[in-house]
């Protein structure tokens, strides 16, 4: 991790080490007294809700080296709550603190960093890309999905110093976020995997739809990822989609010397403006995911992998990855050994074999257009597996599981909807819908045929579990808030087959 003295850290935020040893140093930062490993700088921040300087205390007590603050403890905290022990910074603002320290640390490490931001796919193609970039070089992802404005520092701070590439994901829900990270981190290359119908709603909240559609300000907002991007960097867009395509334009309209790369799981419906180096053939689906060949198309080498992850996004979230590592010279038969050894998260479209069964977990996160390809996708493994001359196979059925979908703004109703009539019109024999809001879903996919059941939550929503039996494939996605995670562990029970 970045090592500094309390002095360099004060020196870099404008602060003052008011108490403890300036010389001591720590390693990374948190913001959450809970989360606090030893060693560690905890910044006070104020928020909404609760105020960090009540937590000091706590923070120091669980082994943080020092605490940032705005006020000392005795001014506006109760006695028992003063911290005991550690070291203290006093700063103007801790929120602007915590960013100019993230500057500072970002001028020493990491060497080099690749930003990943999309309206999905930037986990898994965040975890792909490591994994090819550590064939050759010192590569670290950003934990988790630290990737906003408190996120991202953390994760800046958290990495070895020695990373030759650090590969981040970065994201917003309101307008001005993106841009504000991307300029923390100041990335060499930037990919944008789509750009969909997501979070619009704290963009009509802070006035920023101005009769525009909600792709329109999407991509405004996905298109911040250049503020901060190297004007000699380059940035890497899925050719196949109008808004990542409009945003590359942009690039190379403000830097003569960028570059850019494309990628595309269908060469057909791609945007050939931009070079795509790499193309895939033979793309089968499988009961585990994909098997498929990857070509340089400039060589034509070639090599032949397994992709472990259900639906056709995920091969677009490999060609991302693939894409950047072949331009860092990660040669073809190391992309497919990595995609092998990659860590890959769960909910983001791993298929299990239970008894029998398909259980598709695509649980993580949703909006509009990754659940039609989802959907699709779905219908797609369930004809496969139908094909396959098992009898229990045949008489299986196809399920949908889907929890709400979060920040749709006015538009919530109908995009609901209409992702249940898609269902109905694939021919699911049943759609199970969680949350408030997936009674639209069931409204639209009972009225194209399919049965339907709704549940209030994840907890209750697991009793569907006994339900399944040998032979079903079952999709199961929602919203992070919905916390359809439960329901996919709910089907991994022993008692959730039936013949």
């Amino acid at each position: 991790m970045v090592q500094m003295t309390m002095q360099e850290a004060a020196a870099a935020m404008n602060g003052t080490v008011v108490r403890g040893d300036q010389h001591a140093r720590f390693d990374g930062a948190v913001l959450d007294s809970r989360a606090t490993q030893p060693g560690q700088l905890f910044f006070a921040l104020d928020g909404a809700a609760t105020d960090g300087h009540r937590f000091v205390h706590q923070a120091l007590q669980a082994g943080a080296a020092g605490a940032v603050v705005s006020r000392l403890p005795q001014d506006n905290l109760q006695a028992d709550h003063a911290p005991d022990q550690g070291v203290l910074i006093q700063v103007e603002d801790t929120y602007q603190a915590l960013h100019s320290l993230v500057r500072t640390v970002r001028e020493k490490a990491p060497q080099h960093l690749v930003a990943i931001t999309g309206s999905a796919g930037k986990t898994t193609t965040k975890e792909l890309l490591t994994a090819m970039l550590s064939q050759r070089f010192s590569a670290a992802p950003s934990p988790g999905n630290f990737n906003n404005l408190f996120g991202f520092p953390l994760a800046l701070m958290s990495i070895p110093n020695q990373t030759e590439w650090m590969v981040a994901e970065m994201g917003m829900s309101t307008p001005g976020e993106l841009g504000g990270v991307s300029r923390l981190g100041r990335p060499n290359i930037g990919i944008f995997t789509n750009v969909r119908h997501a979070h619009v709603e704290g963009f009509e909240r802070d006035g920023g739809l101005g009769g525009r559609t909600g792709h329109e300000v999407i991509t405004d907002a996905k298109a911040e990822l250049l503020e901060g991007l190297d004007p000699d960097g380059l940035v890497i867009v899925n050719a196949t989609d109008p808004c990542t395509v409009e945003i590359a334009h942009r690039f190379l309209a403000q830097n003569a010397k960028g570059k850019i790369l494309g990628f595309a799981a269908s060469i057909d419906d791609a945007d050939m403006s931009f070079e795509i180096p790499l193309r895939v053939e033979d793309v089968s689906t499988t009961s585990d995911g994909h098997e498929l060949r990857l070509v340089d198309h400039q060589s034509g080498e070639a090599v032949e992998l397994s992709l472990p992850l259900h639906g056709s996004v995920n091969v677009e979230n490999f060609l991302a990855a693939a894409t950047c590592a072949r331009y860092l010279d990660v040669e073809l038969h190391q992309i497919a050994r990595a995609v092998q050894a990659a860590e890959l998260p769960p909910g983001r479209g791993s298929v299990a074999s239970v008894g029998g069964a398909r259980v598709i977990d695509d649980s993580y996160n949703s909006n509009p257009s990754a659940l039609e390809h989802a959907l699709r996708a779905a219908a797609t493994l369930y004809q496969h597996e139908s094909r396959s001359g098992d009898e229990r196979a045949v008489r299986g059925r196809l399920w949908a599981v889907l929890g709400e979908m979060k920040e749709l703004g006015q538009q919530g109703s109908e995009l609901h909807r209409e992702a249940g009539e898609l269902a109905g019109a694939l021919g699911y024999h049943r759609v199970v819908g969680v949350g408030e809001m997936a009674r639209e879903i069931l409204a639209g996919a009972s009225e194209a045929g399919s049965k339907v059941k709704w549940f209030e939550n994840a907890d209750a929503a697991q009793a569907i579990a006994k339900r399944l039996r040998r032979g079903d494939v079952v999709l199961v996605k929602g919203s992070r808030s919905v916390g359809l995670e439960r329901v996919v562990a709910a089907f991994g029970e022993p008692a959730g087959v039936n013949d």
